[in-house]
């Protein structure tokens, strides 16, 4: 994953909204969710709601999908995958990360 491409990834997700948008597309798996859904679920106005998917979608985070009359959102997990492995990349300078607790929590403990 090249740099600009992470940095765009992280500046979307760099707002409270669309960060809660996009935990809630991952929360909602494959199955995505319609902007209805969540802007009731958000409490976000739909205006508002189509500025924010917008932005994910730039960052390539989400993805749209027409299912009829709907439009279904959902989270990009292999770009989200991608975006992690860049940050935890060459965590603990090349030490085995502790396991257990501190592990699952990203921490390294050399």
């Amino acid at each position: 994953m090249e740099s600009n491409t992470v940095v765009k990834a992280l500046a979307a997700l760099a707002q409270a909204s669309r960060l809660e948008i996009f935990r809630a597309l991952v929360v909602a798996g494959e199955a995505g969710l319609t902007p209805g859904i969540l802007a009731d679920a958000l409490k976000v106005a739909p205006n508002t709601l189509s500025f924010h998917l917008k932005e994910l979608m730039h960052a390539d985070l989400v993805s749209q999908k027409r299912d009829g009359r709907n439009l279904i959102y959902r989270a990009q997990f292999d770009r989200m995958s991608d975006l992690l492995t860049y940050l935890t990349q060459n965590c603990c300078q090349g030490e085995p990360c502790l396991t257990g607790v501190v592990a699952s929590l990203g921490v390294c403990v050399p």
